[in-house]
């Protein structure tokens, strides 16, 4: 397996997130991904290799162009408006919602933050954006390696910040580039005429979802937190299949709180049930890892050695595969959940 690592993910380092009317530390945070490093090192489980730059046309092609020219220039213009700013953070606070307008981009920058984003607990800081591309450019390269003849079966964008809440025009629960819509938009250039995306992040990849949402190409699977209790609440239901010529391709599989590894592992298997009879070609697994029952923030109650088996499964759909690097917040718990994956799919 060849492990694409982000050498500037701990350039994106925010200060503190909103949380319930409080400021309070991130929980994503660089070290999230050096436990991960260490663990792989340890277990000697793939190649670490460094990306190359970022190819802006297939970002632009998940991405609206207006958008990614904002992220672009957000740090900085917001330090423009005061050279103070340096020392914070941009948070948004104002958002169009229903009734609203948002085919107008304003020029005040407060403005412009609540059009691009959609939660105030996703901090933009001084290297979001750098490292967010190269986060990027791993994602494109995993997928152009599994493609490659001669290549691996198998390829990891080990990267933060995660992807799986942005959308194509929006940013939000710590995400700013969605790295799985990317690797997938990349294996469909590469060739692949019909991808699926499987995301086993505790919270729904609603980013993910509305990106591919009107598409056939795509088969979008997901199994969360239910909605109606869990972040990001407005995304993620069972009734939600996909419209137009993505009618169809669209599963969500949401989960009640307290699920533990056997319920889990059936929606796992009616996941993957669902790729092969969409008759997909790859994979991307958008892996997050908070499903575990020691994770801060999230409810699920699967065990470290639970993801050996999660592993398994995936490696079950003899496909060529990408991984995408999301949640899981349980530090030092990270990194030996994902080796157990990876060691369990044949690492």
């Amino acid at each position: 397996m060849q492990i694409f690592h982000n050498p500037v993910h701990d350039k994106h380092a925010g200060r503190q997130e909103m949380f319930r009317g409080k400021l309070v530390p991130c929980h994503e945070t660089p070290a999230r991904l050096e436990y991960v490093l260490d663990a792989l090192r340890q277990r000697g489980i793939g190649e670490l290799r460094a990306p190359s730059a970022p190819d802006m046309d297939v970002i632009k092609r998940v991405h609206t162009p207006r958008y990614v020219d904002f992220l672009a220039s957000a740090w900085q213009d917001w330090v423009a408006l005061d050279p103070a700013n340096a020392d914070i953070d941009i948070l948004p606070s104002v958002w169009p919602v229903r009734g609203f307008r948002h085919d107008i981009e304003p020029t005040n920058f407060a403005a412009r933050v609540g059009l691009f984003s959609f939660d105030s607990g996703c901090p933009l800081t001084a290297g979001t954006w750098e490292a967010a591309t190269a986060g990027a450019a791993c994602a494109i390269d995993a997928a152009r390696a599994v493609t490659t003849a001669g290549g691996p079966r198998a390829a990891m964008a080990l990267t933060r910040p995660p992807g799986h809440h942005a959308g194509a025009d929006f940013f939000g629960g710590y995400c700013f580039l969605n790295n799985a819509a990317l690797a997938a938009q990349a294996l469909r250039d590469a060739g692949a005429a019909r991808v699926a995306i499987l995301d086993v992040d505790y919270h729904h990849g609603n980013g993910t979802q509305s990106i591919f949402y009107e598409r056939g190409d795509v088969l979008t699977v997901s199994i969360h937190g239910d909605p109606t209790t869990e972040y990001p609440f407005f995304l993620g239901y069972a009734d939600e299949h996909g419209e137009g010529a993505g009618l169809g391709a669209n599963l969500n599989l949401p989960l009640p709180a307290g699920t533990d590894f056997a319920t889990w592992t059936q929606a796992l298997q009616q996941g993957l049930a669902a790729i092969q009879a969409f008759k997909a070609e790859a994979v991307v697994i958008a892996l997050g890892v908070d499903t575990y029952e020691g994770d801060p923030i999230s409810k699920f109650k699967l065990k470290s050695v639970d993801y050996l088996e999660v592993g398994r499964a995936l490696a079950s759909l003899g496909l060529p595969t990408v991984f995408t690097m999301e949640g899981g917040y349980a530090v030092a718990d990270v990194g030996i959940n994902v080796a157990n994956v990876l060691e369990g799919y044949g690492g």
